[in-house]
């Protein structure tokens, strides 16, 4: 058996990213299933930087993200994690509330005219806005470098990361969580579940009481687009119903599907696509022949949107970081900040908390009177 201060299963960001900051006082290790780090949710992602987009929680987190993107540790990265990217939101018909809903929350937004709208997305068809809001804080993140970082970052204050370790076994014994895999038996008085749309599956293996999690699957396509401009910004609709920005010399589209799914290897919904390349179609005058490429990704939710950050209440030494949505990798400085400092029992930086972060309204306390 081999025994750790802290075991912490998945090694997507969510993993990776606590297990650096705990890694620098404890001895640590992460489990992770797959035969590379990364492989499900992290390695999918669209790989946006939108401090305007998401709950409550992962506002405060991503805002107070914005200083490691632009200023990381030294030798953390061997590129830049963020670039530049503005973000254009698009009000169609029928998409009042949702226009307000996001003025209500959003920082920095700017309404600007039409007119202004085309200078920066000339394919915008004419009569789709209504009314048009620019972000200019927004940006493309780098994700493998970021992941990456957080890796070399565990490994150089002595972690260990175990790949196609799955977890088939859980329990508590005097005083040690006991995990079961094809490479042994690990043990640790503290277990991180940061196993993404696996997080209630292994809960259960340890008799602890779900979460309610909800895998929701996200398609993606890639369009080879004669006009495009490596320069446009993110565009979406207020409503969310479609979105693009260019990738890789392509156009990287999606109609914001999440399907609810169980946990498996996701890959793309043909009509989920379709529906994406049509939205786009409608609001601007790019004409679609054929897909270079598609793929699909998971992303879990909790029952109130929310991520589940803490100690679970009834079974000693299981922390949860789970539930980060499709939130998680532009919100992981922080919110790996904050967790850590919660296992360890420390204060949450005032930062966060400043931006409006409310730990009530992450703790998986907030499940036990539902």
């Amino acid at each position: 058996m081999k025994q750790f201060d802290i075991i912490v299963i998945g090694a997507g960001i969510a993993g990776a990213s606590i297990a650096a900051h705990l890694a620098k006082t404890n001895n640590v290790v992460v489990l992770e299933m797959e035969e590379r780090a990364g492989y499900h949710t992290t390695g999918r992602s669209a790989a946006s930087y939108e401090p305007n987009y998401g709950p409550p929680p992962i506002l405060a987190f991503t805002r107070a993200s914005h200083d490691f993107f632009v200023n990381p540790p030294q030798g953390f990265r061997d590129a830049p994690l963020l670039t530049p990217r503005n973000s254009l939101w698009f009000m169609a018909d029928g998409q009042e509330p949702q226009a307000e809903d996001l003025l209500k929350a959003s920082a920095g937004l700017v309404e600007i005219s039409t007119l202004e709208a085309l200078k920066i997305f000339p394919v915008l068809r004419d009569g789709y806005a209504k009314r048009s809001f620019l972000d200019s804080q927004t940006g493309d993140i780098d994700v493998d470098t970021l992941h990456r970082g957080y890796l070399r970052l565990f490994k150089e204050r002595g972690g260990q990361v175990v790949l196609e370790a799955q977890v088939t076994g859980l329990l508590r014994r005097v005083g040690l969580w006991q995990l079961a895999t094809p490479h042994g038996i690990f043990a640790a008085p503290i277990v991180v579940n940061a196993a993404g749309a696996w997080g209630d599956v292994v809960a259960k293996l340890g008799g602890v009481a779900a979460m309610g999690l909800t895998p929701k699957r996200r398609s993606i396509g890639l369009l080879p687009v004669q006009q495009l401009d490596p320069q446009w910004p993110m565009v979406s609709d207020v409503g969310e119903t479609w979105y693009a920005k260019p990738q890789s010399g392509k156009l990287l589209v999606s109609s914001a599907d999440a399907t609810p799914v169980e946990p498996h290897d996701a890959y793309a919904d043909d009509m989920a696509i379709a529906e994406g390349v049509d939205r786009l179609m409608t609001a601007t005058t790019i004409e679609v022949e054929h897909l270079d490429h598609r793929w699909g990704g998971l992303r879990t939710f909790a029952r109130d949107g929310n991520p589940v950050i803490g100690f679970d209440p009834q079974a000693e030494g299981f922390f949860w970081l789970v539930g980060q949505g499709g939130y998680g990798i532009q919100s992981a400085p922080a919110l790996s900040l904050v967790a850590a400092e919660m296992l360890l029992h420390n204060t949450i930086p005032d930062l966060v908390l400043d931006l409006g972060l409310d730990p009530n309204h992450i703790l998986p306390d907030r499940f036990l009177a539902s």
